[in-house]
């Protein structure tokens, strides 16, 4: 599809009609600020070392991680970005302990990631953010963090952008997947793909390999079938892929199938998983299942979870839908 024909942001929200009906206007005017800021984040990222943005920050976020300097400024630039948009009733972010309530009077809650995959900035690998919508169950209410903890099936839309040799942007509404590439010159994310789909079958897995000795059962049979290629169990050839940025591993899933496995493992028994349900998991599980793959932590499906912390972890395992049953058949 040539850019020059394309529709941009704008104007696909403006002629959108998800599930038949309009995109609600609050809701447009919080995704286009979103984007935007995504924009001027992606012109921050491209800079790099030259402006000084390289390197840890000497802080840490509300996990105890190490924080980068850019992980600093994307939070920021988000809350600057959304702060004004009256449809938004709080946000919630990665990076902070807390919600924060906002100016606007309306009932939608956003939750970000604004920079997954930070530990990649100073290697020039791919990176991203991750965005979340809730709709408040009681918006005349004051803002409570039990706002915020809703199953993933919430969700009135999801997506990200990955700052890569393009900037591109994936979105759900609930409707499909569509995806946008940003045209550096006007300032606009232009639509290239308006109806994603995963393929179900793949011959492509993206793991830690290094961390094989501390896996489940389960997760550690399945690799070792793909491993075996067409000697084993599986009867097929598999190939490995692990960028170590999940918004980057997933924008791959979503172009040409696979299986993305971040699992659970013995290191930290009582932790459930790594990646952060609200602001990583749900956003990406809506998306995959909406492209018609799957998503599952071993023994539900993600977005089925119940939250009880605005930073819990989960165990994920996402993408081609026969490969995902299969991981779960092996949970079971």
């Amino acid at each position: 599809m040539s850019t020059s024909n394309s529709i941009n942001f704008k104007q696909y929200l403006a002629t959108a009609k998800p599930l038949g009906a309009a995109v609600p206007s609050g809701l447009q005017d919080l995704l286009i600020a979103v984007v935007n800021t995504c924009s001027t984040l992606s012109h921050e990222v491209a800079q790099g070392a030259l402006i000084g943005l390289l390197g840890s920050a000497g802080t840490g976020n509300v996990q105890g991680e190490v924080q980068q300097k850019l992980d600093i400024i994307a939070n920021d630039l988000l809350i600057e970005g959304v702060q004004a948009c009256k449809s938004l009733a709080g946000l919630a972010s990665e990076e902070m302990e807390l919600p924060v309530p906002v100016q606007g009077t309306g009932d939608y809650l956003l939750l970000f990631d604004p920079l997954d995959g930070s530990s990649n900035i100073d290697v020039n690998v791919s990176i991203g953010t991750i965005f979340s919508v809730l709709k408040k169950q009681n918006p005349s209410a004051p803002l409570e963090t039990n706002d915020f903890l809703l199953s993933g099936r919430h969700q009135a839309a999801a997506g990200y952008v990955v700052y890569g040799p393009q900037t591109t942007m994936a979105l759900t509404l609930g409707d499909g997947v569509v995806m946008f590439t940003l045209n550096k010159v006007t300032g606009e994310f232009l639509l290239i793909k308006d109806a994603v789909v995963i393929a179900h079958s793949t011959k492509e897995f993206a793991i830690n390999m290094s961390n094989m000795r501390h896996w489940a059962d389960p997760v550690r049979r399945y690799v070792e079938e793909c491993l075996a290629g067409t000697s084993g169990a599986r009867d097929k050839d598999f190939n490995m892929r692990w960028i170590a940025s999940m918004v980057a591993d997933v924008h791959r899933v979503l172009s040409r199938g696979g299986v993305f496995m971040y699992p659970w493992d013995q290191r930290e028994p009582h932790k459930p998983g790594k990646l952060r349900l609200m602001y990583e998991a749900n956003p990406m599980s809506f998306l995959v299942e909406q492209a018609g793959g799957a998503s599952t932590n071993g023994t539900q499906q993600i977005m089925d979870l119940q939250p009880t912390d605005l930073h819990e972890r989960v165990s994920v395992m996402l993408g081609s839908k026969e490969e995902i049953d299969r991981l779960q058949h092996y949970h079971s």
